[in-house]
């Protein structure tokens, strides 16, 4: 056993018994490289990962290589999950020299953590243009001997573009209705017209596009994406949920892991698309996929893990593929490997039922039971959102138990912590944590009328601006300003395959801005956008959920205050239409600025719809409602 041993994560238990001297990140092993003048190899993964798997069995458990990178390196193991800074920083870098990325990520640091070289995976023997593990070991060993100057050039340049990066400027050119039309014909000339998506495979699940093809009224390219997910094969017709993403343009093969983070986001699209289309099929995947999560991924405390591996006892997507004989349709089969088949095609509810009940006597994936605030949060935003749409309260329920494990557990009172495993809590929280909690705290506060969640999720909004803003150049670093210091601090502002946290928390400050007519909240969240000026036309992939954020920026504000429970039949006619621009507040309040002076009217629950605190007269049932708005 080597020194993982002791950590939390399960990726990093997974290397707990390798050969190698690993250490986890931190002091102990930084000291070792500068007392010896060792470089560092620091490798980083997660638990899912399946050629993170791959790497360890070719080589990490090789006694040989073990012993010539323990003899050469100081050897660290890094989780991704729970270390999105130094993933990020990184990653930048070996994107930097190599020009590309994934994980298994492999970077050769100085002792003080520059980077100098750095890779993705690398196979034990040379084979399709890479050298073997060990043949790397042993050059970047001399590289670091013999030409220290080389090294000091690279890492010098390195170091300089990534400080550069986190220092861009924001945009001077004004934020119009242009950006948002230019992204949408954008996304409209990558789709593929026969399966959806965009782009060519593989084909990841484009969660955040399709919430702004359906805000901005572009149902066609949304609804052949959300058709196309929904046949199966990328979408689990047994048990619910999303893969990964999907090797082919056809959304069939997928590669097997299930990420916590994939399937909350695609509950609220699909949920969306139901609103904006009518189709009950997207209704149905979102109940599935709620399911899914439920039964699959909730853990006794009341958070949500992190992931499902891709592989079973070593072999991929062997728990949810098929065979002859083993009773699936097999007018269903469409070909895998192995003689294994993938099912497409339509199963009524009887047929799920025996197939999960079937499926459940197998071995089953590994499960990372690493709840991490970030995800738990988007899980938090899916739940309430369905329970309230849905007419489900025991997913509002839920919800409810998942938002006390976010401020209980998974915070020391008033800042989040990164995870939790093994009822122990590890690592601040990075500014996607609160980004997403913050968001997912609204969601709760709409579903439930409950006031405690608004306030929350200001207090969490407003403390993230507090740690994570760049007061000089707008935005907001990853990490927070008195946590660790690294080499450089990063800003994170892609929203693929996640929204970044700086397009989710511009988002969550607008909302908060219109409830409580606060303009300093909206100018951060106008600083995000402002950084990305132009970049949001051209970038409908990568800055979708920023793009969304915009379009709520631009659009005529909205304010629906409600005074009663949110189960009252005015209230339900109010929030029942997909206005995805309209901010709700439940009162009465006194001290949240849109619900001041707002109370039930002759003791009936009443809604009252805003535009900048200008309310016309209050209603109190869905016919003066219906009036009003015609």
């Amino acid at each position: 056993m080597n020194r993982l041993a002791h950590e939390t994560s399960p990726y990093l238990l997974q290397h707990a018994e390798n050969p190698v001297d690993w250490y986890p990140w931190g002091e102990e092993a930084l000291a070792r490289a500068r007392d010896e003048d060792r470089p560092i190899l620091l490798s980083i993964g997660y638990a899912a990962c399946h050629w993170c798997h791959v790497m360890e069995r070719e080589s990490f458990e090789n006694p040989m290589t073990a012993a010539l990178m323990n003899e050469r390196f100081v050897c660290i193991k890094v989780d991704r999950e729970e270390r999105p800074d130094l993933d990020g920083i990184y990653m930048d870098a070996v994107v930097a020299m190599t020009g590309h990325g994934g994980w298994p990520l492999t970077a050769f640091l100085t002792p003080v953590g520059e980077p100098f070289l750095g890779g993705t995976y690398f196979p034990p023997e040379p084979r399709h243009g890479l050298p073997s593990f060990q043949q790397v070991l042993v050059a970047v060993s001399d590289l670091w001997r013999e030409r220290r100057e080389d090294v000091t050039r690279r890492t010098e340049v390195l170091v300089d573009a990534l400080e550069q990066a986190a220092a861009a400027r924001p945009s001077g050119e004004p934020l119009t209705e242009s950006l948002l039309f230019e992204a949408v014909r954008r996304l409209e000339e990558l789709l593929d017209p026969e399966w959806g998506g965009f782009g060519r495979a593989p084909k990841f699940p484009p969660a955040s596009a399709l919430e702004l093809l359906l805000r901005r009224g572009a149902a066609e390219p949304a609804e052949k994406t959300l058709d196309a997910m929904a046949l199966g094969g990328m979408y689990d017709l047994v048990g619910g949920g999303f893969h990964r993403y999907s090797v082919d343009e056809h959304w069939l093969v997928p590669h097997f892991e299930k990420m916590l983070y994939d399937n909350a986001l695609l509950v609220p699209a699909y949920l969306h698309g139901w609103l904006v289309t009518g189709k009950e099929r997207y209704r149905e995947v979102a109940e599935e996929t709620v399911e899914y999560m439920l039964r699959d991924l909730r853990l006794p405390d009341g958070g949500f893990a992190s992931s499902q591996d891709a592989d079973t006892d070593g072999v991929e997507g062997l728990t949810y593929s098929w065979a002859p004989g083993e009773g699936a349709p097999e007018e269903l089969f469409e070909p895998f490997e192995d003689g294994r088949f993938i099912l497409r095609g339509e199963l009524d509810a009887e047929t799920r039922a025996g197939l999960l009940e079937i499926r459940a006597d197998r071995p089953q994936p590994g499960l990372d039971d690493k709840a991490i605030a970030s995800w738990n949060g988007l899980a938090l935003a899916a739940l309430a959102e369905a329970g309230r749409r849905l007419a489900r309260g025991d997913w509002v329920d839920e919800a409810r138990t998942l938002a006390e494990f976010l401020l209980g557990p998974l915070s020391d009172g008033e800042r989040l912590h990164r995870s939790r495993r093994a009822g122990r809590s590890s690592g601040t929280g990075f500014l996607d944590d609160y980004a997403n909690v913050a968001h997912g705290l609204y969601e709760l506060h709409v579903a439930t009328g409950e006031l405690r969640w608004l306030q929350e999720s200001r207090r969490l909004a407003l403390l993230a601006v507090e740690l994570f803003g760049d007061h000089e150049h707008g935005g907001f670093f990853l990490a927070p300003k008195d946590g660790e210091q690294l080499v450089a601090r990063k800003k994170d502002l892609f929203d693929h395959p996640v929204p970044s946290g700086n397009s989710m928390l511009a988002y969550v400050l607008l909302r908060l801005a219109r409830i409580y007519g606060d303009d300093e909240l909206e100018q951060g969240a106008v600083g995000v956008l402002r950084l990305l000026g132009e970049s949001l036309g051209r970038g409908a992939s990568e800055f979708a959920w920023a793009l969304n954020a915009l379009d709520l920026y631009l659009a005529p504000p909205r304010e629906i205050a409600v005074v009663g429970p949110p189960d009252s039949e005015v209230a339900r006619a109010a929030l029942e239409p997909f206005d995805p621009n309209a901010v709700v507040a439940f009162g009465p309040a006194e001290n949240v600025p849109l619900l001041e002076g707002k109370d039930l009217v002759e003791g009936k629950p009443a809604v009252y719809v805003c535009e900048r605190f200008a309310c016309q007269r209050p209603v109190t049932s869905p016919e003066e409602l219906a009036a009003l708005a015609s």
